[in-house]
C-alpha cells in the first residue's frame, strides 16, 4: 500500500501539469480542459483527487492537445 505522502506528491505532481496545460491553451477551468479533451468532467476532478491515475490515453489527448511532448507532460511526475 502506498503512503500518504507518495500520494499527495502524486496530486500535487497532477494538478501542476494539469494547470500548465491549462495555461497553455489559456483555458479557465476544469470544465473547459475536460470538453477540450473531449472527457467527462469527473475525470479531471478525479485526477486532480488522486482518485484517478493519469493513464496512457488521458497523456496522449493532454499531449495532443496542447503540443507539450510525451516527455514534459511526464517530468511533471
Amino acid at each position: 500500500m502506498k503512503n500518504a505522502d507518495d500520494t499527495d506528491d502524486y496530486i500535487i505532481s497532477a494538478n501542476k501539469m494539469l494547470d500548465a496545460v491549462m495555461a497553455k491553451l489559456e483555458l479557465k477551468n476544469d470544465a473547459a480542459l475536460s470538453r477540450r479533451l473531449e472527457v467527462a468532467p469527473p475525470v479531471i476532478s478525479k485526477i486532480r483527487h488522486g482518485r484517478l491515475r493519469v493513464g496512457a490515453s488521458i497523456l496522449i489527448s493532454l499531449h495532443e492537445t496542447s503540443d507539450f511532448s510525451i516527455a514534459e507532460l511526464k517530468s511533471f511526475f
